[in-house]
């Protein structure tokens, strides 16, 4: 009985002094407990009882890797082990989390990209990259991918994007040089045949006089019209006066008789003079018309003077008329006249109008008291309100001034060379 007490004394201490050397003497197994021997039914410990030892995981009925199961629990084999690499425990594939601490008692699947970036995870089977890089996306819910998404394909070769957009790729100014799309010439044949197609079906003749009647229907088509420009009263210094210029025309767009009529007198009775002008006017370039015919001066006294004229009439740019002409007396005179005028809309009714006009004789004619070189020069500024297109009533002022040997002429027979005047009247044209 003595070797027995002994044994059973000595026991806990090998217990104690071999468990080290036991765990570490198989490797592949670290951490392992020895298996309890099973406990006579009798002696089984109540459900209730505490375990051994005070582990949380034992306390919560789980197996702890280093105090063995809890009361009632089923260790579990490899509890502890890292089974990636152990080549003798039948690892079918590795995992794809491995070294991630997964705890044993996890019963639902974890999601195995769970707070992965999965842009740039060459690992994970994606087949391209998502157009929407950084959106956090699971795979069921991401939209195919565009394979020109974020491309400018404006320059792509091979690429017809012209087609694409619905249309062909038709050639513009902005692919030629300088701006202006390279044209190409008509072939020759096409002008070998006749100007006018219909001659090869019909008599050229009858097709000419066809091509003249509807010419003169459609396109040289005759008209007249009638312009008064000033109809008025002067009111100033010296004696009340009138005066009026008129013109007008007939004939078509390009050939044109023309008629101009000017004059001046007191309103007591007295006529200074009357000017008319008959002439022929051709149009040369569009708003401009050159003019030539004769001139005819009436005057009180009988000094009757007849001129040819040559002129040129027109719209400048920023729509200024502009009327200049040269007369050559009978006499061997040579004058000249330039006007301009310029209509400046204030509303679509009140238009106001300032005018200038320039004289000037080439010598003197004492017999009609003008001197030579910039004989007089007047300026006037009329605002008028059209009741009508064609009708516009006006007021104004006018200013003239006689300029040189003219002007002593005026003095010498007592005469002021300058004079102001306010001018009431009327515009018309029909």
């Amino acid at each position: 009985m003595k070797p027995l007490s002994l044994s059973l004394a000595l026991a806990p201490l090998m217990l104690a002094a071999g468990g080290p050397a036991l765990a570490q003497s198989h490797a592949g197994h670290a951490g392992h407990a020895p298996s309890a021997a099973p406990a006579p039914a009798a002696q089984a410990a109540p459900p209730a009882v505490e375990p051994a030892h005070d582990c949380p995981m034992m306390r919560a009925g789980k197996t702890c890797p280093m105090h063995g199961a809890a009361a009632g629990a089923q260790a579990d084999p490899h509890a502890g082990h890292d089974m990636n690499s152990h080549a003798g425990h039948g690892a079918a594939q590795a995992d794809p989390h491995a070294g991630h601490a997964m705890t044993p008692a996890q019963t639902e699947p974890a999601d195995p990209h769970a707070g992965h970036d999965m842009n740039s995870h060459a690992g994970h089977g994606v087949a391209q990259a998502d157009p929407r890089a950084g959106h956090a996306m699971a795979p069921a819910q991401a939209a195919p991918a565009d394979p020109h998404a974020g491309h400018d394909m404006s320059s792509h070769a091979g690429h017809d994007m012209s087609v694409a957009r619905g249309g062909p790729n038709i050639p513009t100014s902005v692919d030629a040089v300088g701006g202006r799309l390279v044209e190409t010439p008509p072939p020759a044949a096409a002008r070998a045949a006749p100007a006018h197609a219909a001659d090869l079906l019909y008599d050229p003749a009858v097709m000419a006089a066809a091509r003249k009647q509807l010419l003169a229907e459609n396109g040289d088509i005759r008209s007249t019209a009638v312009f008064i420009d000033s109809l008025e009263a002067g009111f100033g210094d010296g004696a009340d006066t009138y005066g009026w210029s008129a013109q007008g025309w007939t004939g078509g767009d390009i050939n044109r008789f023309w008629w101009k009529t000017e004059g001046q007198g007191e309103i007591d009775g007295k006529l200074h003079e009357v000017e008319v002008q008959a002439l022929y006017s051709r149009a040369i370039a569009p708003f401009w018309d050159v003019q030539a015919g004769v001139r005819q001066d009436f005057r009180p006294d009988g000094k009757d003077t007849t001129h040819l004229t040559v002129g040129l009439i027109g719209v400048a740019p920023y729509w200024f008329e502009i009327g200049a002409a040269a007369f050559l007396s009978t006499e061997g005179d040579l004058t000249a006249r330039v006007e301009a005028e310029y209509d400046q809309r204030l509303t679509q009714k009140w238009i106001l109008q300032p005018a200038l006009e320039l004289a000037l004789s080439a010598s003197d004619i004492p017999e009609l008291e003008t001197g030579s070189g910039l004989t007089s020069v007047t300026a006037g500024l009329r605002l008028r309100y059209e009741v009508r297109k064609e009708f516009a009533p006006y007021v104004g002022v006018e200013w003239s001034r006689s300029l040189g040997d003219t002007a002593d002429y005026a003095k010498a027979r007592g005469a002021d060379p300058e004079d102001t005047r306010f001018v009431v009247g009327v515009k018309a044209w029909f």
